[in-house]
């Protein structure tokens, strides 16, 4: 058969180019070859050396034999199935993720077989009197049957790791779980499930609620770290944030939160969580009703910390029976008519934010300080409160912003 060799061709099976009669000379070699690769394997790969351990050496022998053997079978006959061969580097693959070593030294051992591979072959090819053009065909098809091996090694130790990836996502997923639930888990339990998660539960947490923005959203933010649990709870999207007191903390969850609204309720015991949930959630509403406004960027998402707004949301907890009472406790502001009665309940709060400095309350309504004192003379004019009574103060700061916000319908007032 006469042998010609293209050099600027490359076939996707160049093993298909050797006579099938040259498996002939190679199969005797075989078992040699196979204890030197072996040993070669174990010389140049300090992970692989591991003379204690019978086991792992008998995986590394059955896998280099098996390679050898379809080698030599792939020339006496090019259609041999794959199969086995390639299972048995996918399980290579796969295992290497399991035990976490790097897929760098099992493609390392397989170059170190190769290379031993081919120089013997080519040695005794050229003792045979074998042509330049046989050699440089056995060549290519070595090189090309270590791609194909290195592939099938790559996707088991791919799938091996998405695999460990979608448990420890479970886990997480079922620690959040048990963290969110009321009454909470028992510290066992959270312990236990905190060391399958690989997540170690922190002294406090905080719960974020999150809600997508407008053009924004997703399956949710990307990138985040993985010091955060992210799940969902009754449909929405929440994280876990362990010690979120520490510095920087909060602007760091911000900036990953592109896309979407957070809202964050106040920093717990880890036995507590529920209750942290459910103040973002309450957070979350005065968002969504705009009794609260975020601050963000379209590349740092709205992060509202619950504590920030206690008032709004002691109000919006107790919201029939503030309207009831300012309805009745504030009603000398509705006799004096929609616009008045707005005027002069907006000013009341701002003296009351102001300890009743009308400097002060006047640079907040952008009138005239005299303005300021005209309307408090007609406060105490319509109301028979003690202005100067502490209770009366904290009732009236609370009051109003009901009583604002129900006549003003979150319309503009006019001061």
């Amino acid at each position: 058969m006469t042998l010609t060799y293209d050099n600027q061709e490359l076939v996707a099976e160049p093993w298909r180019n050797v006579p099938r009669e040259e498996a002939e000379w190679m199969r005797p070699h075989l078992p040699t070859l196979l204890r030197v690769m072996v040993q070669g394997v174990q010389r140049h790969v300090p992970e692989y050396a591991r003379p204690g351990d019978p086991v792992y050496e008998t995986i590394v022998t059955l896998a280099v034999e098996h390679a050898m053997e379809h080698f030599v079978a792939l020339i006496a006959d090019p259609d041999v199935s794959w199969k086995d061969v390639h299972q048995v580097y996918f399980d290579v693959g796969y295992g290497e993720a399991v035990e976490g070593r790097s897929l760098e030294h099992l493609q390392n051992a397989m170059r170190v077989t190769s290379r031993i591979a081919w120089r013997h072959l080519s040695v005794e090819a050229g003792r045979l009197g074998k042509s330049h053009t046989l050699i440089t065909l056995l060549a290519e098809a070595n090189f090309a049957f270590l791609d194909e091996l290195v592939s099938a090694a790559s996707h088991g130790y791919a799938r091996a790791r998405e695999k460990a990836a979608g448990e420890r996502e479970q886990r997480r997923g079922r620690l959040l779980s048990l963290l969110l639930v009321d009454p909470p888990a028992t510290p066992e339990v959270l312990r236990e499930q905190s060391a399958l998660a690989g997540w170690p539960l922190p002294q406090r947490l905080a719960v974020v609620v999150l809600l997508p923005r407008q053009g924004g959203g997703g399956e949710g933010p990307a990138g985040l770290p993985p010091h955060l649990l992210s799940g969902h709870d009754q449909g929405a999207l929440c994280l876990v944030v362990p010690d979120p007191d520490g510095p920087g903390r909060v602007d760091e969850l911000a900036a990953h939160l592109a896309g979407w609204t957070g809202a964050m309720g106040p920093a717990v015991p880890v036995d507590r969580a529920a209750t942290s949930l459910r103040w973002a959630r309450s957070t979350l509403e005065l968002i969504t009703s705009g009794v609260v406004t975020g601050r963000g960027t379209r590349r740092s998402g709205f992060l509202v910390r619950a504590e920030e707004h206690f008032p709004a949301l002691l109000l919006q907890e107790g919201g029939a029976l503030a309207s009831l009472v300012a309805a009745r406790r504030l009603a000398p502001l509705t006799r004096a008519g929609e616009k008045q009665g707005l005027r002069l309940a907006v000013t009341l709060l701002e003296c009351l934010k102001n300890g009743f400095n009308a400097t002060g309350a006047a640079a907040a309504l952008c009138v005239h300080p005299q303005t300021v004192r005209y309307r408090l003379g007609q406060l105490q004019e319509i109301f028979d409160f003690d202005f100067e009574d502490p209770e009366v103060r904290l009732e009236l700061m609370l009051l109003l912003q009901v009583w604002i916000r129900a006549a003003g319908k979150g319309g503009e007032v006019s001061v």
